[in-house]
């Protein structure tokens, strides 16, 4: 006689899980977003500068930064009993771009945080996923220190895909950060029917 454990119907579905990359240069919101649009207090590995860090980093336009992502941060997001979404903030500084791989495995797709006070810090981010083929969203983070281009400027100056949205937002605003999800949401449908 088998136990009520062992039937299907008297366990509660384990929902679905889907893995975002959040990743960007250096300072230019990652660790912001996440924090942001979770509904979990994240996990940040956020940890303050040191005098190692001091020509190490470039901090040429950020130069007021006193924190940095030294692993990933990590939020959720539920969007109904069946489906999680995991949000996995990468580090921005070259010297932790080899975790990129691991924190990449299995992710869905990627927001990739642009700063166009710095707009370089992105090209490796970009670089990274188009390489890899894996579907993802520009979300210029708007600072209020830095000029307001048009979203086609960012996409002109990236020189990226018209099938890649990209998204001006505010990292610090929930509202925001949702829309920047949403749009990613878009075009990974988008590519899996192509």
């Amino acid at each position: 006689m088998a136990s009520n454990d062992s039937d299907p119907r008297s366990q509660e579905a384990v929902p679905s899980a889907l893995k975002i990359l959040v990743a960007g240069g250096f300072g230019a919101g990652k660790t912001t977003l996440v924090g942001s649009v979770s509904e979990i207090p994240p996990l940040s590995t956020e940890e303050v500068m040191t005098e190692a860090s001091f020509g190490v980093d470039d901090l040429s336009g950020v130069e007021s930064k006193t924190t940095t992502t030294v692993a990933l941060d990590f939020g959720r997001i539920t969007i109904s009993p069946n489906l999680v979404l995991y949000l996995f903030g990468t580090p921005g500084q070259e010297r932790f771009w080899f975790m990129w791989d691991e924190l990449s495995e299995g992710a869905l797709g990627a927001i990739v945080i642009a700063d166009t006070r710095r707009l370089e810090t992105c090209f490796a981010s970009v670089d990274f996923f188009e390489r890899r083929g894996v579907p993802f969203v520009v979300a210029v983070n708007c600072f209020d220190d830095s000029y307001a281009y048009e979203a086609e400027e960012v996409r002109a100056a990236l020189s990226l895909a018209p099938s890649v949205p990209v998204v001006l937002c505010d990292a610090r605003r929930r509202e925001s950060s949702k829309q920047v999800l949403l749009a990613l949401v878009n075009r990974v449908a988008e590519s899996v029917a192509v």
